[in-house]
Parts: C-alpha cells; sequence; structure tokens
C-alpha cells in the first residue's frame, strides 16, 4: 500500500469512530461539533481526541505553574476542568512531579467534583531521579491512588523512558515491572504504558518486550514537524533524533494505541513566523495556526488523544474548536502541511518546549524563559543583524529591552559556566550550554553596537 491509499484508509477508519456531545445545554466553543471520541481496543474505553496534560495549571500569577512557583489557583483550574468535561473531554493527564510536585493535588480537587466514570486519570511512576528502589515506586503508585481517592489508576506510565539501560534500571532489575504488572492484574491498573524520550534504538528494545508485557498503549512526542524531521528540528547533530513517522508506525503495526505528547512542540507550532502563518491563513484563515497541528495528530487513526498544556480558557476553547465537529487532514492537505514543515525549519529557532527537565539550573539561569525570548523574536521577525540596514536602531533596542524584561540579569545566558548539567535531562537533546553560548554572544553585540 503507498502512502496516499494509506492515508486514505486511515481517514475513512477515523470516520468511523463514536462522538460525544461537545454542545451540551446550548453552550458551546467557537465551532460547535461533537467531540471525536476514539476506541481503546484493549480496555474499550471511549477517550476523547483531546487530553487535558496537568502540567502547566494557572496561578495567582496569571503565569503557568511550569514556570513559575506562585499559588495555583485553584478555582480557575476548576472552571477549566468543569468547561473541558462540559464540552467532552474525558482523560486528564498528570504526574507527581508536574507543577513542582503540586499538579496531582490540584487535578484530583477539581476531577473529585464530578462523578468517577466522567473522567480518566493518567498518571506516571517518575522515578528518574534519586532512587529507584522498588519501594519507591511502590509508595508513588500507591500516594497517586490515595490523592484521587481512587481503588485504580486507568492510565499509567512508565515516565520518561529513554533506553533500554534506562528502562532496566527503573523498572527490571528492582522488580518494579512486575509488582505494576500485578497491579494491573489485580484491576488497580486498567492500561499500563510508558511515555518515550530517546533514541530509535531505545525504543526498538523498549517495544521488543510487548509480547511478555503487552503495552496497553505508549505515549510519543508527535507533530507534523518532528513527523519526518525530527533531526533537523534537533540543535545537537550527534543525536540520533528518531521521526514520529516511525514511532507511530511500529505502534499501529502492533495495533497499540497512541497518546500524543508535544503535539505543538511546547508552543513552538502557535508561535510561528509571519511566512508560515501566512501560509497557513491562505488555505483556511479562519483557523488558527494551532488547529493545523492537532488536526494533524488526529488524522492517525490509531491516536487515542493528544494532549494538550491548556493554561487559559482561550487555550482550551480553541483546541475544542479544532477537534470538536473533527475533520481530518485530506492527503492534499498532508503534503500542504509537509511544505509547511519544511519552511518552519527555514528559521533558526532553538526547539525547546519549555518542558522545564532542565530546571533548576544550578547556575541560577532560566533556561526555558531565555529559549522563549529568543525564539519569539525570531518567529516576529525582531532578530537585528546588520548595523546599516534601515530600522536597525529600533530593532536593536526592542530587542535588548524585552530581554531585560523578560529574564532578570543575573538568569540571563552570560551566567552559563557550560557545566552540561542540563544536558542529560533535555528531551529534545538540545545543546543548552552551546546555545547559551550562542544567545550570549548575539546580545552582547548588540549591546556593544549602538
Amino acid at each position: 500500500m503507498d502512502r496516499r491509499d494509506f492515508l486514505k484508509t486511515s481517514l475513512a477508519a477515523g470516520g468511523a469512530l463514536a462522538l460525544s456531545s461537545c454542545t451540551p445545554g446550548g453552550s458551546a466553543p467557537r465551532e460547535e461539533g461533537e467531540m471525536e471520541m476514539r476506541l481503546n481496543p484493549n480496555s474499550g474505553d471511549r477517550v476523547s481526541l483531546l487530553g487535558y496534560g496537568c502540567m502547566r495549571w494557572p496561578t495567582t500569577s496569571n503565569l503557568s505553574a511550569r514556570e513559575s512557583r506562585d499559588e495555583i489557583d485553584q478555582e480557575a483550574v476548576n472552571r477549566l476542568v468543569d468547561y473541558a468535561i462540559e464540552h467532552g473531554v474525558n482523560y486528564f493527564d498528570t504526574a507527581p512531579v508536574y507543577c513542582q510536585g503540586r499538579s496531582e493535588r490540584v487535578t484530583a480537587a477539581a476531577l473529585l467534583r464530578h462523578p468517577r466514570d466522567k473522567y480518566f486519570i493518567a498518571t506516571k511512576c517518575s522515578n528518574q531521579n534519586g532512587s529507584k528502589t522498588l519501594k519507591e515506586g511502590q509508595d508513588m503508585f500507591e500516594n497517586s491512588l490515595s490523592i484521587f481517592r481512587t481503588d485504580h489508576i486507568d492510565y499509567y506510565l512508565l515516565h520518561i523512558l529513554s533506553s533500554e539501560q534506562n528502562f532496566k534500571e527503573r523498572f527490571l532489575d528492582n522488580g518494579l515491572l512486575d509488582w505494576l504488572m500485578e497491579q494491573r492484574s489485580q484491576g488497580r491498573i486498567r492500561n499500563l504504558g510508558f511515555s518515550f524520550h530517546g533514541e530509535r534504538p531505545g525504543f526498538d528494545a523498549i517495544l521488543a518486550w510487548h509480547e511478555k508485557i503487552h503495552w496497553d498503549f505508549v505515549q510519543i512526542q508527535m507533530n507534523y514537524l518532528d513527523w519526518k524531521h525530527s533531526d533537523l528540528a534537533s540543535s545537537r547533530p550527534d543525536r540520533k533524533a528518531v521521526n514520529a513517522e516511525y514511532l507511530y508506525g511500529q505502534l499501529a503495526a502492533r495495533d497499540i494505541p497512541v497518546i500524543v505528547m508535544e503535539p505543538m512542540l511546547g508552543g513552538r507550532l502557535a508561535k510561528l513566523a509571519q511566512g508560515p502563518v501566512t501560509r497557513l491563513k491562505s488555505r483556511e484563515p479562519e483557523r488558527s495556526a494551532a488547529s493545523w497541528a492537532f488536526r494533524f495528530c488526529g488524522t492517525f487513526p490509531k491516536v487515542l488523544t493528544i494532549l494538550s498544556g491548556m493554561t487559559y480558557m482561550e487555550h482550551l476553547q480553541d483546541n475544542l474548536s479544532s477537534l470538536c465537529g473533527f475533520r481530518p487532514l485530506s492527503a492534499d492537505d498532508l503534503a500542504f502541511l509537509e511544505d509547511t514543515a519544511l519552511q518552519i525549519l527555514n528559521f533558526p529557532t532553538i526547539p525547546c518546549t519549555s518542558c522545564q527537565y532542565c530546571m533548576p539550573c544550578p547556575y541560577g539561569l532560566d533556561i526555558p524563559g531565555i529559549f522563549a525570548h529568543y525564539n519569539l523574536c525570531v518567529n516576529e521577525d525582531r532578530i537585528p543583524q546588520d548595523a546599516m540596514s534601515p530600522g536597525y536602531r529600533k530593532a536593536r533596542r526592542a530587542y535588548l529591552v524585552s530581554y531585560a524584561r523578560s529574564i532578570p540579569r543575573e538568569r540571563q545566558a552570560d551566567h552559563c559556566v557550560g557545566c552540561g548539567e542540563c544536558l542529560m535531562h533535555c528531551p529534545q537533546g538540545i545543546d543548552i550550554p552551546a546555545e547559551m553560548r550562542k544567545i550570549d554572544r548575539y546580545s552582547e553585540k548588540l549591546r556593544k553596537n549602538p
């Protein structure tokens, strides 16, 4: 079967899936329709195509809890959860380490106000740092059950698997995986899977355990930039990046449901440069850049749900407008999006998804903040280059002022000592010290060249 025939078959299969109302009580997002529901063949669950990623809950300072240590705004979280459930969202993904360890409790407080059969809980065994003993893993699972006041977790993940060695040390050698499989057999875990953040050899090795373990689902990074060009999207040429097309294909061949993370690449695909935005708008003027990313992922029928960390109500409403009354992309749309991806890759942004795994920096740098400011300036064409070009003085001042306002002086790139502590934690394989040197040299050049 060639690619075009595969896509036609995929679209037909996707269109046959059951739907759930997205417009209860006359309340509707910007595009009326029904929430697309996907069937999990392992459990019979009907899961909303839009899943709620609970890593970016709003704080009282109106910032994301992924970026701020301020108090999480529980009332705002409750409103978001209520609206999501009202409009058909039923999959909520959290972890013990999200929001500086606060996400599970905040998410539970919001969900427990609803009947248990209205939502699926997805949480994780986040034993990637510190001790990796059997007891630590057991205690983490039992604590999650206690927080959510439930006798079962619907979707339980081995968090951030990156290599066969990492898998063995954290789950095989200590007997933790055997214990988790026992919990699944007892019904305390309904679906057992893993999230992957590594290179192809690690993925192949972990997936090879499927016959023995039977992975109920797998969570992968998937978006239209990483589909074919994860190597170009990475800033580390030494990193053997693995394309989402390969990951998805291997899972689909084994009939393993796919959970999508980073459909927006940490927001990069919503904050595009003017050229790609104009191109997308020329095709569908009424749709946002973000909607293309969600519809791309939803077009593939083995995708069970697409996670999005929605901090604000407008984020939630825009995503609902993409996946309520869902229309998968055509083969022509996919070809158009592939050309758009190539155009995006011509812009020298840094592939940071603001996951915060590199934080805290031992020298106090705001690594994700520095990258976010730089990428925003690139996307908005606010990177002054030639001192002789028109508008250079204005652009130079705008860049330096916005940098100073966004990042406190003591947390800027010039404070990086190149210790490399961050490198082992970056799922994107970014050479963070090298990028910091690049940004520091550029900023210093602007300061010295008025």
